[in-house]
């Protein structure tokens, strides 16, 4: 197949998928060589970058994201219902991204507060997903996050999740604030509970 039809076809299935394809599915149906496939989306991605949208690398494939400096122009236009996430669901959510595999009671003895609705709607919502269940009595179910999770936030790994400090105000992360005295210890994530 010419090289310049490939980067066509490749262009077209990026632009027409609703999820982030990965390099596997991307040879599977465009036949394309997998040394000559990274080399053409190498090329889209220059090709579409500085423009309206770019093609990026996203929980773990590749898809066509629009330019974070134009979203207020897009919600305009369209806001998906799982950005009107509420403030309780956004920390339950982090708590998870960030210690998963977690337990129910371990999500609600961090925040603090009963977690059951939140972690129903967040599981619906596809955020998060079953992941396994916890060794010992009781069994308890483990929660971990998903690829609409990476997605949804723009990642293309879990280790592109800001470091927890990353996401204090500035005034708070100097040295001479209260940071390093009074605030960092409810920084803390509490340690995992145990079924024992």
């Amino acid at each position: 197949m010419e090289r310049e039809e490939s980067k066509r076809i490749l262009e077209c299935l990026l632009f027409v998928a609703s999820e982030p394809l990965s390099e596997k599915r991307l040879m599977e149906i465009s036949g394309v060589e997998p040394r000559q496939l990274r080399m053409l989306l190498d090329e889209l991605t220059q090709e579409y970058a500085g423009r309206g949208f770019t093609l990026r690398r996203l929980a773990g494939g590749w898809q066509f994201a629009t330019q974070a400096d134009h979203a207020p122009y897009i919600e305009k236009l369209y806001r998906p219902k799982m950005q009107q996430l509420s403030r309780a669901a956004m920390e339950t959510l982090a708590i998870i991204a960030y210690k998963q595999p977690v337990t129910r009671a371990e999500v609600a003895s961090i925040r603090q507060v009963e977690v059951d609705g939140i972690i129903s709607n967040l599981l619906d919502k596809r955020l998060i997903r079953e992941v396994g269940r916890r060794v010992g009595p009781g069994r308890a179910l483990l929660y971990g996050t998903t690829d609409e999770f990476l997605s949804f936030f723009g990642l293309n790994s879990l280790d592109d999740l800001p470091a927890p400090v990353e996401l204090l105000p500035v005034e708070l992360k100097e040295e001479d604030s209260l940071f390093s005295e009074e605030i960092k210890p409810a920084l803390e994530i509490a340690p995992p509970l145990t079924d024992e």
